[in-house]
């Protein structure tokens, strides 16, 4: 048995685990099958090439997912020597970003820390008093991504991780780490450029509308200031919920607690986009526990923490998730980029938060590569937009949109495979003497990052005057018009129809200067009301030409991403075909041994009938022989019959 199982390579866990591993450092199975003689390389290199193009970060999450099924408590016992470490321990380049590009590392010092306790819970700080302090005001160049120096002991590198600001201070929460999901808590102080770790526990007293907090790790998720507190909404955990949970930090006791909320709450998801408007949270988008794609649409009242979902009317977005949305004017929820299971994105949509219509108006511009995973934050009416990939390269480039007119401009582009060109990175916007500074944090491209870089935007004065002297086209046309299409028109109508209006009358006084001014003021009336439907016919063509043309658009990119889905699925059908065509061979292999096997049986079973045959009549003819009792009384001894014979 043991030769046996020799020859036949690792078992099945050994064999998938090296092929899972393979898959997230290497890429796909691109290396020339080994000598048939080498059984245990060769079972291992069709468990590899058996994985086809599986993305990296997909192999690394069911590693770990069977790795944690196998021995549940392996990270814990490996999780102080990889404390130790700086680096990520899955560092091996991935395949679909270029490794000719260099790799830039966080230069970070970490000073030794202290703790500092707080009221329910502890804050750790750093005790480096010879780094000078460095506040966001000191980042003087415009339009250049600045890595400043930081102290403190940063967080591990991550990324899908939750960033937010509350008074100069970035919270990071959460996020994946090497394909394990995490609930660590830290804050970046902006004026003193410092890292420091929040120690928490969970509250032993609920308050109203919330209950004690259980804090899984998660990663995917949402972070929302909100008062003085932080909302984690949503996200992918190792056991999700059936519906959407929202953890609660308060910022003054340092505690967890789960909100409490009303109505039909939305399926459990990760990568969908959370937007703050007004008092309420506008979730769009995402991917479920099961991965599927969903393109619904849900609001939290935060006063009455009630659900509702809204079935918005005209052609929503496709499915997708990892996409970014932002809100323009109080009204109109903006959602750019995202990706399917074979297509990315670079459309914008736009929903009017009033009529709750969807529309998909036209961009002009430099208009951003199809991407997902980025991350995007509002600064007055422009959005600045970094980071995200294709799952072939991550995109270098900072693009900035006008909201007001959907005019695209590029900011910068990074050179290398720096943490900026990365899927999963934050960003967040702060500000320090009247200047906006943006701030990212993390992401992932091919490696883990943990670095800070900052910009300082020159576009809130510049874009905005550049807006006031160029003439926008009417293709360009504002968000606003999104639900009123024809108000340019009706405005140059009103204009020329007064026009005429006053010279009728006047015409009528010079000429007939006898008529009374009732009558003049009846033609005005009858002309106004003529004009009215006038303007409401053209309106309504206007409008339906508008929807049709949208309708046809996005049945156009509907059709494409199905049919790049299609092949998708196809060709994953394929390899399925091939397996199941090897595993028939192999099943008929199989047989014929059991079948060749059968015939032995049979033969071995007649041999042995034979022998017992055989034995039978030797006995037989041994007793004859011998005469016996009966031989002897007759007078005939065994010997001379011999001889009679």
């Amino acid at each position: 048995m043991a030769m046996a199982r020799a020859s036949s390579g690792p078992a099945y866990p050994e064999r998938f685990y090296a092929a899972l591993y393979q898959q997230a450092t290497v890429g796909p199975c691109n290396v020339p099958k080994p000598s048939s003689w080498k059984a245990v390389e060769q079972s291992k290199w069709k468990s590899w090439q058996g994985l086809g193009n599986m993305a990296s970060t997909e192999a690394m999450r069911l590693f770990v997912k069977i790795l944690e099924e196998d021995d549940p408590s392996w990270y814990y016992r490996a999780s102080n020597s990889i404390s130790e470490i700086s680096e990520p321990v899955v560092d091996t380049p991935v395949n679909h970003y270029s490794k000719d590009e260099p790799i830039i590392k966080n230069e970070n010092s970490f000073p030794e820390t202290k703790t500092i306790s707080i009221e329910n819970g502890t804050l750790v700080e750093t005790q480096d008093k010879d780094v000078v302090s460095e506040d966001v005001g000191t980042v003087a160049v415009y339009d250049q991504w600045i890595a400043p120096s930081i102290t403190g002991q940063p967080p591990k590198a991550r990324y899908e991780h939750g960033a937010a600001i509350v008074q100069d201070k970035m919270y990071v929460y959460g996020g994946n780490h090497n394909g394990r999901y995490l609930n660590d808590l830290h804050v970046l102080d902006l004026r003193s450029w410092a890292w420091s770790k929040v120690n928490f526990k969970a509250e032993n007293k609920s308050q109203e509308g919330q209950s004690p907090a259980k804090l899984t790790p998660c990663a995917g998720h949402s972070l929302i200031p909100w008062e003085n507190k932080l909302l984690s909404v949503a996200g992918h955990t190792k056991d999700p919920s059936e519906t959407i949970q929202i953890k609660v930090f308060h910022l003054q006791s340092c505690t967890w607690s789960t909100l409490k909320t009303y109505g039909k709450a939305p399926v459990s998801r990760g990568g969908q986009s959370v937007t703050l408007v007004g008092t309420s949270l506008v979730i769009f988008g995402g991917q479920d526990a099961k991965r599927s794609l969903l393109n619904d649409l849900h609001i939290l009242d935060l006063e009455t923490m009630t659900w509702d979902e809204i079935d918005a009317v005209g052609v929503p977005p496709s499915p997708r998730s990892d996409h970014a949305a932002a809100v323009h004017a109080e009204r109109y929820l903006l959602i750019f980029g995202g990706g399917s299971h074979a297509t990315w994105f670079n459309a914008q949509h736009v929903l009017d938060l009033q009529t709750m219509e969807w529309t998909r108006p036209t961009q002009q511009g430099e208009i951003p590569t199809p991407r997902a995973g980025h991350a995007g934050v509002t600064v007055g009416e422009n959005w600045f937009i970094v980071g995200g990939g294709d799952n072939k390269s991550g995109v270098s480039e900072t693009a900035v949109l006008n909201m007001s007119t959907l005019v695209w401009s590029v900011v910068i582009s990074v050179q290398g495979r720096v943490p900026l060109a990365s899927e999963g990175l934050s960003l967040v916007l702060s500000s320090y003497n009247g200047d906006d500074v943006l701030v990212s944090f993390g992401g992932y491209n091919g490696r883990y990052s943990n670095e800070v870089n900052v910009l300082k935007p020159s576009h809130k004065s510049t874009l905005q005057s550049k807006i006031t002297e160029t003439p926008v086209p009417d293709s360009v046309s504002a968000v606003h018009n999104v639900t009123n299409p024809t108000r340019d028109v009706d405005s140059e109508l009103e204009v020329g129809q007064e026009g005429k209006i006053r010279e009728i009358v006047m015409d009528n006084i010079d000429r007939e200067s006898l008529k009374s001014r009732g009558e003049g003021t009846s033609l005005i009336a009858t002309l106004k009301a003529e004009r009215e439907e006038l303007d409401s016919s053209l309106s309504k063509e206007k409008l339906q030409t508008l929807h049709l043309k949208q309708e046809l658009a996005d049945a156009e990119t509907r059709n494409t991403d199905l049919y790049k889905e299609l092949q998708s699925v196809r060709g994953q059908l394929a390899a399925e075909q091939s397996r199941c065509f090897k595993l028939e061979v192999d099943v008929a292999e199989l047989r014929q041994k059991l079948q060749a096997m059968e015939t032995l049986q049979k033969e071995l079973e007649l041999l042995q009938r034979q022998k017992a045959a055989s034995e039978q009549a030797l006995h037989a003819n041994h007793r004859q022989g011998s005469g016996g009792v009966w031989g002897w009384l007759a007078g005939t001894p065994g010997g001379q019959k011999g001889d009679d014979a």
